[in-house]
């Protein structure tokens, strides 16, 4: 376990202050309107781009949307659990042992000739969606970073500092 600081002070989780930092409320806020423009574009323009597109570009139209929607609910569950976090309804120990069921590994590469094919907009979600889980996935690695065993204390000098000063009054003796 981690030791004590001065006056029994525990350290400070540089994880549990970024996630209620303001870098995690913009993110909260720009992946839950990605959430609801993915899904308005998907229920109205893009159902009626879809038909207008060729056979392969329409079966691409279903795959790429398909896994846009579900990357979309794995980040909406990751950044929900670390909100309930913020708001004191859980600890972070507790989100990280809830997290296991949020799937933020990198996905499949996308082929570039197959989306080109798509609807610009539906383009233009996809991307937004990556960047999304990239930033989610360095901050999730950051919060969830384990904790030092033991910290060291005091100066980290004091002891060399005592070492020489233990061999100078050795040879003053």
């Amino acid at each position: 376990m981690a030791e004590k600081l001065v006056g029994g002070q525990q350290p400070v989780s540089f994880g549990a202050r970024l996630a209620s930092s303001s870098s995690f409320a913009g993110l909260f806020r720009d992946g839950m309107k990605l959430v609801e423009e993915t899904a308005s574009y998907l229920d109205g323009p893009g159902r009626r781009e879809s038909k207008k597109l060729e056979r392969g570009a329409a079966l691409c139209y279903a795959t790429e949307s398909m896994r846009l929607t579900t990357r979309l609910m794995q980040l909406a569950s990751w950044l929900l659990l670390h909100r309930a976090v913020n708001e004191g309804e859980m600890s972070l120990a507790q989100a990280n042992k809830e997290k296991t069921k949020v799937k933020l590994a990198p996905g499949e590469p996308l082929d570039g000739n197959a989306i080109k094919t798509l609807p610009k907009q539906l383009q233009a979600l996809i991307e937004r969606a990556q960047k999304l889980h990239d930033d989610v996935r360095r901050l999730d690695a950051t919060i969830h970073a384990p904790m030092p065993e033991e910290l060291p204390t005091g100066n980290p000098l004091e002891r060399q500092i005592g070492l020489l000063r233990a061999a100078f009054e050795r040879s003053e003796h």
